[in-house]
């Protein structure tokens, strides 16, 4: 079964006063493309990370989020000041308000910025070693919203399967309608050559070459090597939906060999509803190659 590259897993893990949350989100892109946000406790961590990351997701553009919180069981959280945001949010409402003539507070600034984002933060403490219990609910947390991932992706897989399904019949009994066609156009050519020949026929022409020439030219319209490529194209794909996972590329390959066989029908074809069904079986394989990009 095919897996989309689109997917969402989330785990939250507690350990001792910590509440450690997972989460994964991957789009489609041509090549893995992994971003992390870590906890500065976590930070240290991140190669065996992302390594844990990467073997399980393979493609697609992935954004990994690993953030610590109080879980609210402790007494208390140590809170610190960032002093940084405060001395440059001062600094910004100092000047603002000279040049709005507003007038300065009673108790100063400081109630204000102490409102501004950033400016309290629960401190970490990131001299302390990770245990390996709290290190491995890490890794179980990660593990598990990856299998979410991988569920996510799995659903949105069997979705697409089967619209490429229901594409690919479309293609095949358009396929069949072109058929139908196939007699009178081969007559409606040869018709018009005689037609065209009997305006001339006061001429003397060397007969013998005339039938080869038409034989000739009524070979180089023959689509029956095309049909049969495009049917075998056709199974192939369907043959591909049925392998193991990761077979996006390769389908890709496929859709763009059924477009080949698909535009040489239409310059072959010579034929006014021929033609009309060509444009219909390229617009089903367009939906085809617009979802495709979204196969791992």
């Amino acid at each position: 079964m095919i897996l989309s590259m689109t997917g969402f897993g989330k785990h939250t893990a507690l350990y001792a006063d910590k509440k450690i949350t997972t989460t994964i989100k991957s789009l489609n892109s041509k090549q893995l493309d992994l971003s992390t946000r870590l906890s500065s406790r976590y930070r240290d961590r991140e190669l065996p990370l992302r390594a844990l990351v990467a073997a399980e997701i393979e493609r697609g553009k992935v954004d990994f989020n690993l953030l610590l919180e109080d879980s609210g069981n402790s007494d208390a959280t140590a809170q610190v000041f960032n002093t940084e945001k405060m001395a440059y949010y001062f600094s910004q409402l100092k000047s603002f308000g000279e040049q709005m003539g507003v007038a300065v507070p009673a108790g100063g600034w400081f109630e204000q910025i102490l409102r501004m984002p950033g400016v309290v933060q629960a401190e970490e403490d990131q001299s302390e070693e990770i245990p390996d219990e709290e290190w491995n609910i890490v890794i179980e947390a990660c593990t598990k919203a990856l299998a979410q991932l991988t569920d996510f992706r799995r659903q949105e897989g069997a979705m697409l399967e089967q619209v490429f399904k229901d594409k690919i019949t479309n293609i095949s009994a358009l396929l069949l309608e072109i058929e139908h066609y196939e007699p009178e156009r081969v007559q409606r050519i040869k018709e018009r050559i005689e037609e065209n020949l009997s305006k001339v026929s006061e001429k003397d022409y060397d007969k013998n070459r005339f039938e080869q020439e038409m034989i000739y030219y009524i070979e180089k319209l023959d689509i029956n090597e095309e049909k049969h490529r495009l049917r075998n194209h056709l199974s192939y794909f369907l043959e591909t939906l049925q392998g193991e996972a990761g077979q996006g590329k390769k389908l890709s390959f496929i859709a763009q060999e059924i477009g080949r066989e698909i535009n040489t029908l239409g310059s072959k074809s010579n034929h006014v509803e021929m033609q009309q069904i060509v444009v219909r079986m390229k617009d089903e394989l367009e939906q085809i190659k617009e979802q495709v990009l979204n196969v791992l």
